[in-house]
């Protein structure tokens, strides 16, 4: 009997069939087709127009999808009957199931990139030189460069003395993280900055320097970027410059140096246990809870405004001025209580840096000023100092509220950076997506948005989940299970303000590599601008914790509609090289 089992799991472990065309395909390709076995160019014309929202499509177009078709399918089964192309609905089921050709959002810069750099969300990288953890990996210009070729725009380097004080490394102080030298970072950069994105590269420089070293850097930076570095014109601005006036080059934000490295002074008592270990499992924290328990523990003392790096300032040592005159983004060091840090100074632009901490009580207590202050601002948040093995927080609390510069430690994992990974695909992934008007503009009154408000449903995206394939090839047989094809599940959703957001799931379907849930969820959207679309797929286990198998997340706002093939990625943010689903989009 034993040994019955054994071969009879032996043989469910490899099973697995084609994937066959769902239902909603199948009576799509008849209607089109006319009934007929073939679908003309067209006939696919008028497909891509009226189901597919593709209005400008003509037979050209068609025929092109057709012949792609042709050059990528394995079984090609197209044919040219007096010179016209067609589809059979094999051919027609392997083209709307090909990422390559049906992809789920745009692909091209389509947001205005001519206004001030401070109406934008800017892709932004927090400690870039970490190979791992925030207290003992090794600092390198590896990770820049994975930063730089994913589309990030903001690099981070704090920069310190060598032992010898004689020159520049780059590590996260007062811990042990090995150096890596500055001007190997600089020279990656500059290999590297517009390798994913031709837009502005910005280089945050934390900076624990002595004005000789301060001197060395503004030559460093200076011989090694040459053209590619922008210089402001004047020391003060009214609005920092737009995206597309600095396509190709490379600015640099900081504080106008004070500070002596002597003047540090680290406490035992500011290193605690990272409670937050973000692994996939763990869900993104929720922003109503945060604001609301902010709301409750505010105290005078927590309204006070703590710089990201505390520091004696020595107010009579001016910094050098040819370090001085690189800074494009001046940060000025937040002082005193929140409502000051974010007065708005109608003569001159700065940026401002938050810990993620003070950036929710600041939403709990000074929404109103925050929002106003990133209309003309730069807003950078950050991680809290604790997060020691480079987990990250909710992105939304940021976003909602203005900031452009929502600080994450790229070297991590787990669902918050999906967020950021996916909310960085729109406008054509290149680091800059506009902030919408609302969060712009104050109210005919001189109100401004509040994330709070109970607002109308304007859309709803309706998602069905057709099927999922891929993990065949992608995965080793028994990667789910020992003696059985997957039980896979999705769980698909909605992430972005609270009233929007929420996560359903469909179905286990067991035992199959090729799973077909074909069941359809309904989102009401508030603020569709800034949502993203949750894709995540789970392969059931009764005895343990559930396997990964993909997720994705798409803007809302960049979403194609009708039947779409949807990449799916790791946990790192990699793209699988087969896995997908098929999945049909649809706004009313």
């Amino acid at each position: 009997m034993g040994s019955y089992r054994c071969c009879f799991f032996f043989t469910r472990k490899f099973r697995w069939s084609e994937a066959q065309p769902p239902e909603d395909v199948k009576a799509a390709f008849a209607r089109y087709a006319e009934g007929g076995a073939h679908m003309s160019a067209d006939q696919l014309r008028r497909f891509l127009v009226e189901a597919q929202g593709e209005i400008g499509a003509t037979v050209a177009d068609a025929e092109r999808v057709i012949e792609q078709v042709r050059l990528l399918s394995r079984h090609p089964h197209l044919s040219k009957i007096s010179r016209t192309a067609f589809l059979t609905l094999e051919d027609f089921h392997h083209y709307l199931f090909s990422v390559e050709l049906n992809p789920p959002t745009q692909s091209q810069v389509h947001h205005d990139m001519t206004a001030p750099m401070s109406h934008y969300y800017i892709y932004t990288g927090h400690n870039s030189y970490l190979t791992g953890n925030q207290l003992s990996s090794d600092c390198s210009d590896v990770p820049i460069i994975k930063a730089l070729q994913r589309g990030v725009r903001v690099i981070e380097l704090d920069i310190w003395p060598n032992s010898a004080r004689d020159n520049i490394n780059v590590l996260h102080g007062r811990t042990l993280t090995s150096p890596v030298e500055l001007i190997r970072c600089l020279k990656s950069i500059k290999e590297h900055a517009f390798s994913a994105s031709s837009y502005p590269l910005i280089i945050t420089l934390e900076d624990h320097l002595t004005p000789d070293l301060q001197a060395k850097v503004a030559k460093m930076v200076t011989e090694t970027f040459g053209e590619m570095l922008y210089y402001p014109d004047s020391d003060i601005r009214k609005e920092f410059p737009s995206p597309e006036s600095l396509k190709k080059r490379i600015i640099i934000s900081t504080k106008p140096p004070k500070e002596y490295l002597e003047s540090k002074n680290f406490k035992d008592g500011d290193v605690q246990k990272d409670s937050n270990d973000e692994a996939w499992g763990n869900e993104v924290p929720d922003l109503q809870d945060e604001i609301e328990s902010a709301t409750k523990n505010e105290t005078s003392n927590d309204d006070k405004v703590q710089d990201e790096d505390p520091a004696v300032d020595d107010e009579d040592l001016p910094p050098p001025l040819e370090y001085k005159r690189l800074i494009t983004i001046k940060a000025g060091k937040p002082k005193g209580q929140m409502s000051e840090a974010l007065k708005v100074d109608p003569d001159k632009v700065r940026r401002l840096s938050l810990s993620e901490q003070e950036l929710v009580k600041a939403a709990a207590a000074h929404r109103e000023d925050l929002i106003r202050f990133t209309q003309k601002n730069i807003l950078r948040i950050y991680p809290k100092g604790t997060r020691f093995n480079s987990s990250n927080y909710n992105p939304f609390i940021g976003w909602i509220h203005g900031a452009q510069m929502v600080a994450f430690n790229m070297q991590g994992y787990g669902r918050s950076l999906w967020l950021m990974h996916g909310f960085f695909k729109a406008n054509g992934s290149c680091g800059y997506v506009k902030k919408p008007d609302f969060l712009l503009k104050a109210g005919p009154t001189g109100d401004v948005f509040d994330p709070k408000a109970s607002l109308p449903v304007v859309k709803t995206l309706k998602v069905k989940v057709y099927m999922g394939d891929g993990w065949r090839m992608d995965f080793s047989q028994t990667h789910f299970d020992t003696y059985s094809p997957p039980d896979f599940y999705t769980r698909v959703g909605i992430a972005g303000v609270p009233a929007d957001t929420t996560m359903k799931k469909t179905k286990a379907i067991e035992d199959n590599w090729t799973p077909s849930w074909d069941e359809e969820f309904s989102f009401p959207l508030t603020i569709p601008e800034i949502a993203l679309l949750r894709i995540e797929v789970h392969e059931y286990d009764m005895s343990d914790k559930d396997d990964f198998g993909g997720q994705a997340c798409l803007p809302v706002s960049e979403l194609r509609s009708g039947i779409r093939a949807v990449p799916l990625f790791d946990q790192k943010g990699n793209k699988y090289n087969s896995v997908k689903l098929m999945m049909r989009l649809e706004f009313i």
